[in-house]
């Protein structure tokens, strides 16, 4: 008890110091920086998103379109061709993710040491050659093989995309920017149909089957893009070209501001800080249920469509419009999360949404009912996706506890993607019980784990209030910049940090 008393005396003899000297600064006359008006912020945080969000959309959209591609390419003979049966398939879905996973905290780590035009070029590049590779293929090994390295390199692109947007954006501006770049999932989705119903066309040119050219021809794209991405990507605000200089101290206040003078620097501390965060062992549980739906859509959605009774190509073109609906879903639940600071409330509903869908693609043989519940499905599972990585990012305070964390958040996810490679298995076809079945229960913990969650950060805010106005502490916005440094190494358990619900 005595020690609490003194931590309080300290801290109110950091706040009686620091507004002597806010007195006479303003006494003085001496501003902190520019003072940028509402309509200033906004056109500095729209110049910020013209710059930024559409490169790093564009960037995610190679990503998800080069590792869910085979989906695309098994219509087209890809298993015919490698002489694969069984779960063949199945184990090339799966063999992407260990190593998928085992890049994302290293990648991550790599990123905060080094910069983001330099390492997201770098993987890219080695990513881009793999995708090629697949194409030239000519053995079930060989596929296995590169579907491996493959899953190396594209690891850090999602976890970094992540942690990279909140060193630009305020936390309840992170969620429509990560919606957005997310999107690109969906309209990967939605390309990959098209491409692939266009490029199997290709079949016999140079000797090879339209399934390689699918992987080819994408592989190029990638490879030209991670060249552009170095020039492209600007590594932080201090060193952003397209911002003026008043620009650049503005941006930085406001991150600043908005994230309390918490530590920044590297230190292993803050990473054994991240691996005993409760919270974050929860999201990721969250996360590896939504990952497990997203993946089977994303691999199997084709496979789904083509045994509701259609034909390879109209199957392949039938996956575009769940894709296109789920995008919109998807960018404007972040938007609607942003403008109510609210994202608790918004996981709940897109997975109940999600699950809605797989009631409908479980329940019924009707063709209508089940394509009805694709495009459910792939709204609520898509929309959370970037909503939970918003929500767990914007509670973890540090910025390497941070950057470790959503690195945890993104490789617990993927982690589901092994799950979802064994779930749709061509034993059970036409309807696949045992898929939907374990898709509507995990999308349903999720969901659960999403209401706990939302309930006990409401309750620890509520808490903290109470306790710091019976220690006579002032409100968390008018803590001064002295008192935030005393607590500055202490993360999310500051006594002036409150928790996005």
């Amino acid at each position: 008890m005595s020690e609490k008393k003194e931590a309080v005396m300290d801290l109110q003899t950091v706040k009686e110091s620091s507004q002597l000297s806010l007195q006479s600064t303003k006494e003085d006359g001496h501003s902190k920086g520019p003072i940028f008006d509402e309509k200033r912020t906004k056109n500095l945080v729209r110049k910020m998103d013209r710059n930024i969000v559409p490169f790093l959309s564009l960037l995610y959209l190679l990503s998800f379109l080069d590792r869910t591609n085979i989906g695309n390419a098994r219509l087209v003979n890809l298993e015919d061709s490698l002489g694969m049966t069984g779960l063949d398939y199945n184990v090339a879905l799966a063999i992407f993710f260990p190593f998928y996973v085992a890049a994302e905290v290293p990648s991550n780590v790599m990123l905060k040491r080094t910069s983001a035009s330099f390492w997201f070029s770098f993987i890219m590049v080695f990513w881009a050659i793999s995708t090629t590779l697949m194409g030239l293929v000519k053995t079930y090994p060989q596929l296995l093989a590169v579907r491996a390295v493959l899953g190396l390199w594209e690891g850090g692109l999602f976890p970094g995309i992540n942690f990279y947007i909140t060193t630009w954006y305020r936390r309840h501006e992170c969620g429509l920017r990560m919606a957005i770049f997310f999107s690109a999932a969906t309209a990967a989705g939605a390309f990959g149909g098209l491409i692939a119903r266009g490029v199997s066309e290709m079949k016999g040119i140079g000797g090879l089957q339209g399934w390689s050219w699918i992987f080819i021809l994408e592989g190029i794209v990638t490879f030209i893009v991670a060249i552009w991405a170095y020039f492209q990507v600007h590594d932080k605000p201090e060193t952003a070209k397209f911002l003026t200089e008043e620009e650049r101290s503005e941006v930085r206040r406001r991150l600043v501001e908005d994230r309390h003078n918490l530590a920044d620097e590297w230190d292993m501390k803050y990473v054994w800080q991240a691996l005993k965060d409760w919270k974050i062992w929860v999201h990721m549980l969250i996360t590896f249920g939504m990952f497990i739906c997203l993946y089977s859509i994303s691999l199997f959605l084709p496979t789904i469509i083509k045994n509701m009774g259609y034909k390879n190509n109209d199957a392949q073109l039938m996956t575009v419009p769940p894709y296109v609906v789920g995008c919109i879903f998807t960018i404007s639940g972040g938007f609607l999360a942003d403008r109510y600071k609210q994202r608790g409330v918004f996981m709940i509903g897109y997975c109940i949404m999600a699950m809605t869908g797989f009631s409908m693609l479980l329940a019924t043989e009707s063709v209508g009912v089940q394509y009805a519940g694709t495009f459910l499905a792939t709204s609520g599972i898509y929309a959370n996706i970037p909503g939970g990585v918003a929500w767990n990012g914007n509670n973890i305070g540090g910025s390497t506890k941070r950057a470790i964390g959503l690195g945890l958040h993104a490789s617990a996810g993927n982690l589901g993607g092994i799950v979802s490679s064994f779930l749709f298995l061509s034993s059970q076809s036409p309807r696949y019980l045992q898929g939907f079945g374990t898709l509507l229960a995990v999308s349903g913990m999720s969901c659960i784990l999403s209401i706990i969650m939302t309930i006990y950060l409401r309750r620890e805010n509520t808490r903290r209030d109470r306790e710091g106005a019976e220690k006579g502490l002032p409100t968390p916005e008018n803590y001064t910049e002295e008192m935030r440094e005393a607590e500055r190494e202490k993360g999310d358990d500051a006594s002036f940090f409150r928790y996005v619900i």
